[in-house]
């Protein structure tokens, strides 16, 4: 089978750590905890592989779960955007 008819689901590579969306009310929570307003979160583009997957929009924000051998589980959070500015 040529690799252009293949369908490969990048959500199941060993590189790509968890993403999820989060909602409404756990958001709210974490801007909270940290005193920060949305904006004020790392973006990620809108039109990242992971964010295609997962069907996040502009305005979502994802969290982002990574294994490190030396911290052990690290997470992130991202809020989706059309640019990184």
């Amino acid at each position: 089978m040529p690799v252009e008819e293949r369908e490969i689901n990048i959500l199941k590579h060993r590189l790509v750590p968890e993403h999820t969306i989060m909602k409404d009310e756990d958001v709210k929570e974490l801007l909270e905890k940290f005193n920060i307003s949305i904006n004020q979160l790392p973006k990620i583009l809108n039109t990242d592989p992971v964010v295609k997957a997962i069907g996040a929009k502009v305005g979502d924000v994802l969290k982002i779960v990574r294994n490190s051998p030396t911290a052990g589980k690290t997470t992130y959070y991202r809020l989706v955007s059309k640019e990184v500015a």
